[in-house]
């Protein structure tokens, strides 16, 4: 099975979490709210979240679990 990572992305007036290919959406009024969201189900999933900003593009992102290259801090 491939992996799904989620995604934290705008729609329209509020904020979206949901896996790789749009499966599981889930909207929330903030973006802060939709990060928790998104941490929450990525590091139950051991997947990377993505953090997109309103223009779209990805402004964070973060592993939880299989990490591919030991990095010190």
């Amino acid at each position: 099975m491939p992996r799904q990572d989620i995604h934290v992305v705008p729609d329209e007036d509020r904020w979206a979490v949901e896996a790789e290919g749009g499966h599981g959406r889930e909207t929330f009024d903030t973006q802060d709210e939709a990060i928790a969201a998104g941490t929450q189900r990525a590091k139950a999933k051991h997947v990377e979240l993505f953090i997109h900003g309103r223009d779209g593009r990805i402004r964070e992102r973060n592993t939880f679990g299989h990490d591919p290259r030991d990095i010190k801090g």
